[in-house]
């Protein structure tokens, strides 16, 4: 008998129910095929505009020559002076850039040496790029004119054989370097002697051809830094050192000056050059239309194609896509701009030569009689003169000749090679997957040399034949600690949560004696897990405890089974861990591929609970003990402070958090995108990413589109003007030196003693730890490629409740942030005072949605009643006053029954509402009315948008659902949220049943209101619990986020302050009475072990020191907060005060709005903005459209706050997409994944559906897999 082979403990049992596992929610066919195209969008734009850059350059020099006819000799100070124009372009964008820089962001004054080096360089630069373009160039030929500007790179090979030789070591690109430098060297030869030896006796052209060689070495220091950073490292010499690192560190300041001196050069050789060519400057006033047109045009497409090249260029590098979008069409850019302006010039003198019926006429004589011999023609196309004009550039030379084309030619490839050669190496530049565009480009790019400059400007590497990336240091290895926060999870969202872990441990599996770029440990804390049961030694976890087990062994066998065989599948479970600790108990799982799962079972009795304070646990636990704790040990045992203190911050910063709650599910590639934005941006203390809802019924339809139109606009908008005001703690990922900063972690510590505190503290702790990083001057940014998912609150009462709690935290947050505006202006880089006017936008908007809506509704009246507008307006706001009312005085649950049925007749009036305005359309031929141009507007919004997000364009059909509920949202729903203010409770899950586990005792026989309640939600519902993204509560259109919370009958006292919350009578009473064991003496240890054999749980102790930490940390921070009566109603009363005077200022806020609109309505059209009718021809019907300026006012800010949103938008979709290109190029493959691409080649596919569950783009490396959007 084979010993390898065992009969497996349940051979008839070999069955099994396998959840989903696999990432089935992308469209990975619709990536691949927006990969390619974005590919090939990016390399058509570098070709297309650096082709169109050098054209016009090329044109404007052209026309400058003496020769040429288009532009009259009297007119060639316009062409100079665009010229000019043309090389300082890229100077006036980077001084703008800098000086912005230095006046809001923190600037380094260089020293004085560093600056005149600087300068001097500068100054050579810009003296060689003003004499070689508007001197020289203009007397040389079209082909040397094209080609020499390659020659530029002389001085950048001459640089890289020296940076490879002060290496020591051999390298792999020496060759050809010292081959580029010999063959540029030998361009020049050629074009000296053909020019030269062409007539000997021209002093001119001498002058001309000596200046143009003079110039192009000069423009060749232009990347000296490049290349001296490297020397720098290989030197001894102190000041060389320095000098590098003081260019690094002041470079706003150096590039304010260089940029300034490089546009008073330009500006004096330009100003100096025309007089003394005999040219006047008054010309420059008084030039004909025909030639301004002509000159604006081709100035024109050189200014704009220059910067939008040098941009697509970056892309291209960002993307991982230097050699097919970056160096190839930069290469061919170059013989592109030779062949727009040779082929012309051989077809016109091709097709005069056919007009002379065999008439013999050399390229001399084409030139004297149709080239030179022309007259000016101010009429018709412009094309044929230019061709001309270009002609006369070569007339010089006696085409006849092949020494004169040999010559011409010869010099063209020489340049062109030794520009290839010195620029070889970056088809082997090394990158990181997020590269910082001042690490990929040591400089600006240069208008009049493009494709040079962005090839010159690259950074240098140096290669040796041993190691190619001598010089490319990896990141430092990572490690992320997953926390995960749990009460009452149903059995499908512990599932999420479990298998969303173990995908991770099986991307990235942890190998004794191998290091791994990342290294993951998870956690999960879980809540009030123990009850009591009369009879035992101790107290027992309850069934969501025991349920979490069950799920544990589950998925633990499926991932140690899911690549074996039939028979080689595993039924028992390797043994783990049981361990008792000072708050309750922990399990202790080594998953199977080597990483380290740990739960934590609280028990209220001995350490505080609610999920702000598990918070506070696991961040002191994991950072304050596992990564601070071991230094001062180190540092008391004697070892270096300097050298702990150095790696104590390098660990800090090293090490992150993933916070989740407990039924997020997520893909491993959602990680590794997070941890990439932390990894490669220092000041980056949190990321998001972008949260999906999920579940059935309208309410998540509705919630859908929020959530698709929060992150769309308004997380993207703060991304890119701004920072992100909250990271949701359902999928973050936050830096460990963030969050032991000061007034960070430890503030996060503090017990709310205020009315104002529950709100800010308690209600919305994610934004809270938020705005308390912000205030510390950390970025926290939104990455929407990492997508997670959560479910949704499918019941109306848990909507309600959920928004009830975020709307206050949230405008708390935000009043705390712009109180503080100018500190965190300051402090904050990231955040400018303009920022914060945009927040406080925002937060008017907010504030007055409930009116506003309002007075959407009067307007939906006055069109389907054809009532006057002030009799509409007092129709609509009768129902929400009364509404407003009875809400102090009925109890929450009442609140929302009526708020139910209210929502259900507003859907109706919106829904009547829009037809009529369709109605109105057809029967009046016109569209251009206020009603019809906002529904069309926003229509036209939303599915642009949508567009722009493919993998989510679907949800477009929610939008209508969106539309006809924002009565509910923003009006009912923000009553009922200020009115209920005081009500601090969190009440999520207290009442959801364990799915799977022992059947709760039934509830307590309902009401007739209760049932009443029930039957109107009913329309919404399936009575599931979420609670998930952080609010945001800002405009009308634009939601705000979501979480669940619990609503009680009778009122709540305040938790997590100085009492404990009161718990509902039926559910209290539910818990304390568990099931009957079999052994009425049994621990909660004992109970866990009788689970299942297939999972034996060993008992295990604590370690001592380690038990001590948390004694000592429950001892100061985590206690359970006694009860105390007194202060509890204390506490009560100063929340009903404090909801008082906000819902007096909240609701006196939208009254003096509708007062305000009322007024102007009764005062007719005296002050009213009139506006002529158009019928759909654009022509006037004779009738007026009438709106008050407050309206047009509240209108046109509306539509400009769109305006930014969209714009940040577009900006954050386009980076989106680089990050996400970039990942899947750059993503490797463990040697599993490899193992089970070469299975797949051999396996069906029914099995090839079961090991697929991994993020596909990590095991086939297909350009399209993962989640984009």
């Amino acid at each position: 008998m084979d010993e390898g082979r065992r009969l497996p403990k349940r051979p008839w049992d070999s069955c099994r129910e396998v959840p989903v596992i696999k990432d089935e929610r992308t469209p990975w066919k619709m990536i691949k095929l927006l990969k390619i195209i974005s590919l090939s969008v990016v390399a058509v734009s570098v070709f297309g505009f650096a082709l169109c850059s050098k054209a016009s350059f090329l044109l404007l020099i052209t026309l400058s020559n003496e020769g040429t006819k288009t532009l009259p000799a009297e007119q060639k100070p316009v062409a100079l002076l665009c010229i000019g124009c043309a090389i300082i372009a890229s100077s006036v964008f980077l001084f703008v850039k800098s000086l912005w820089k230095a006046c809001h962001k923190t600037s380094k004054m260089p020293d004085k040496r560093t600056v005149a080096v600087v300068l001097f360089f500068e100054f050579l630069v810009a003296m060689g790029a003003a004499i070689l373009t508007i001197v020289a160039m203009p007397h040389l030929d079209i082909v040397t004119n094209v080609t020499i500007l390659n020659g530029v790179a002389v001085l950048s090979a001459l640089l890289q054989v020296i940076t490879q030789c002060t290496a020591k070591e051999r390298n792999r690109f020496l060759v050809p370097s010292i081959t580029a430098f010999l063959l540029i060297l030998l361009g020049y030869v050629l074009f000296l002697v053909l020019y030269i030896m062409k007539d000997p006796t021209d002093t001119k052209t001498i002058i001309w051809v000596g200046l143009a060689v003079g110039g192009s070495f000069l423009v060749s220091f232009n990347w000296w830094e490049n290349y001296f950073r490297l020397i720098s490292e290989n030197s001894s010499s102190v000041f060389l050192k320095a000098l590098c690192r003081d260019v690094k560190t002041c470079q706003n300041m150096l590039h304010i000056l260089s940029s300034m001196l490089r546009i008073a050069v330009t500006a004096g050789v330009l100003g100096a050059y025309v007089p003394l060519d005999k040219m006047d400057w008054d010309i420059v006033t008084s030039i004909p239309s025909r030639e301004t047109k002509m000159i604006a045009i081709i100035i024109g497409v050189q200014l704009i194609s220059s910067p939008l090249c040098h941009w697509f260029s970056v892309v291209a590098c960002k993307m991982h896509a230097l050699r097919r979008c970056f160096i190839l069409p930069l290469y061919l850019a170059s013989l592109a701009v030779m062949v727009l302006f040779v082929v012309p010039v051989i077809v016109y003198h091709q097709d005069y030569r056919t007009s002379l019926n065999g008439t013999a006429i050399s390229f001399t004589g084409y030139c004297n009689e149709v080239v030179d011999g022309r007259n000016q023609n101010l009429n018709g196309s412009v094309f044929p003169g230019l061709v001309l004009d270009v002609t006369h550039t070569l007339c010089f030379l006696d085409m006849s000749k092949t020494f004169d084309i040999c010559m011409l030619t010869g010099s063209a490839v020489c340049w062109w090679l030794g520009l290839v050669l010195a620029t070889l190496h970056l088809w082997f530049l090394s990158l990181y997957r997020i590269q910082r565009t001042q690490d990929l480009f040591m400089g600006p790019y240069e208008g009049g040399f493009l494709e040079q400059s962005l090839l010159l400007n690259a950074r240098f590497d140096i290669q040796t034949t041993e190691k190619r990336k001598k010089n490319f240091k990896p990141l430092d290895s990572v490690k992320v600690f997953l926390c995960a926060t749990m009460w009452h999870e149903t059995y499908s969202e512990m599932m999420n949560i479990i298998i969303s872990i173990f995908r991770l441990d099986r991307y990235r599996p942890k190998k004794e004696g191998e290091t791994s770029d990342v290294i993951f440990e998870g956690h999960i804390y879980f809540d009030d897990a123990f009850r009591d049961v009369p009879g035992s030694q101790g107290r027992h976890v309850n069934e969501y405890a025991e349920m979490l087990v069950d799920i544990l062994r589950e998925v633990y066998s499926i991932f140690l089974d899911i690549d074996g065989d039939v028979f080689k599948r595993q039924q028992q479970v390797p043994d783990q861990k049981i361990v008792t600790t000072p708050y309750g108990g922990r399990l202790v799982f080594t998953m199977p591929h080597g990483n380290s799962l740990t739960v934590h079972y609280k028990d209220k009795t001995l350490i505080r609970h609610k999920k702000r304070w598990s918070q506070v646990m696991y961040l002191y636990y994991l950072l304050g003990w596992k990564v601070a704790t071991k230094y001062f040990k180190k540092w008391e045992e004697g070892e270096g402070e300097v050298e702990l203190e150095h790696d104590f911050e390098r660990e800090k910063h090293n090490t992150y958090i993933l916070a989740l709650d407990g039924d997020t599910d997520f893909q491993p590639a959602a990680v590794m995108l997070l941890i990439d934005r932390l990894k490669l941006y220092p000041l980056v203390g949190a990321a998001c990413g972008r949260i999906h809802p999920t579940g059935s019924g309208p309410l998540v339809w509705y919630q859908k589109f929020e959530y698709a139109i929060g992150h769309w606009l308004h997380k993207t908008a703060e991304h890119v003007f701004g920072c992100v005001l909250c990271s949701p703690g359902c999928f973050s990922l936050f830096r460990a030196a963030a969050l032991m900063d000061n007034n960070v972690m430890k503030r996060y510590t503090t017990k709310a003693s205020k009315a104002r505190q529950h709100i800010q503290y308690d209600q919305g702790e994610d934004r809270w730890l938020c705005t308390l990083l912000l205030k510390r001057g950390w970025r926290v940014e939104f990455n929407a490629a990492s997508d997670a998912y959560t479910n949704a609150p499918e019941d109306f009462k848990e909507f309600y409740n959920q928004r009830r709690r975020w709307g206050p935290s949230t405008m708390a947050n935000i009043v705390d942030l712009l109180g503080s505006a100018t500190l965190m202006s300051q402090r904050n880089p990231s955040i400018s005072r303009v920022y914060m006017l945009y927040q406080l936008f925002n937060l008017a908007a907010s504030i007055l949605a409930p009116s506003t809506v309002i007075l959407m509704i009067a307007g939906s009246f006055t069109v389907m009643l054809n009532i006057d507008p002030s009799v509409a307006l007092v129709l609509a706001v009768i129902p929400p006053a009364i509404f407003l009312g009875i809400s102090f005085k009925i109890k929450a649950d009442t609140q929302i029954f009526i708020s139910a049925i209210m929502s259900i007749l507003y859907a109706f009036v919106m829904m009547s509402s829009a037809i009529a305005i369709i109605g109105n359309m057809v029967k009046e031929q016109t569209i251009l009315n206020p009603s019809s141009l906002f529904i069309i507007a926003l229509a036209c919004f939303y599915v642009t948008t949508a567009i722009l997000h493919p993998q989510e364009i679907g949800l477009v059909c929610y939008g209508f659902l969106y539309i006809i509920c924002i009565p509910s949202a923003y009006l009912l729903l923000s009553i009922y949220s200020m009115v209920n203010m005081n009500n601090v409770s969190w009440g999520t899950r207290e009442t959801a049943p364990a799915a799977g586990a022992a059947q709760l005792k039934a509830a307590a026989p309902q009401t007739k209101a209760q049932k009443a309640i029930s039957t109107i939600t009913q329309f919404f519902s399936r009575g599931k619990c979420c609670r998930k993204l952080c609010p945001t509560g800002e405009e009308l259109i634009l939601s705000q986020d979501f979480q669940t919370v619990e609503t009680a009958d009778p009122e709540p006292q305040p938790q997590n302050s100085i009492v404990e919350d009161v718990r509902q009578p039926e559910v209290e009473q539910s818990f304390s009475q568990g099931p009957v064991f079999s052994c009425p003496n049994q621990s909660w240890i004992t109970q866990l072990q009788s689970l299942s054999d297939d999972m034996r749980l060993r008992e295990d102790t604590l370690d001592e020191d380690e038990g001590q930490f948390f004694r000592d940390l429950m001892t100061k921070y985590l206690e359970p907060l006694p009860e105390d009566k007194q202060k509890q109603k204390e506490m009560s009363d100063d929340l009903k005060d404090l909801r008082n005077k906000m819902c007096f200022i909240f609701f006196i806020c939208n009254a003096f709005w509708l007062v305000v609109t009322f007024t102007l309505q009764i005062l007719d059209t005296s002050i009213f903005i009139r506006l002529p009718k158009l019928d759909i021809n654009l022509d006037s019907t004779g009738d007026y459209i009438y709106i008050d300026p407050v309206g047009f006012m509240f209108i046109l800010s509306f539509a400009l706050l769109v305006l930014i949103q969209f714009i940040g938008m577009l900006g954050h979709r386009i980076y989106t997409l680089i990050h996400y290109v970039a990942f899947m190029d750059t993503e490797t493959m463990s040697d599993h994944q490899k193992q089970q691409q070469t299975l797949k080649q051999i396996t069906d596919k029914e099995s090839d559906d079961l090991d697929d569950f991994m993020f596909p783009s990590v095991r086939r490396r297909n350009p399209g897999d993962g989640s984009l959007v």
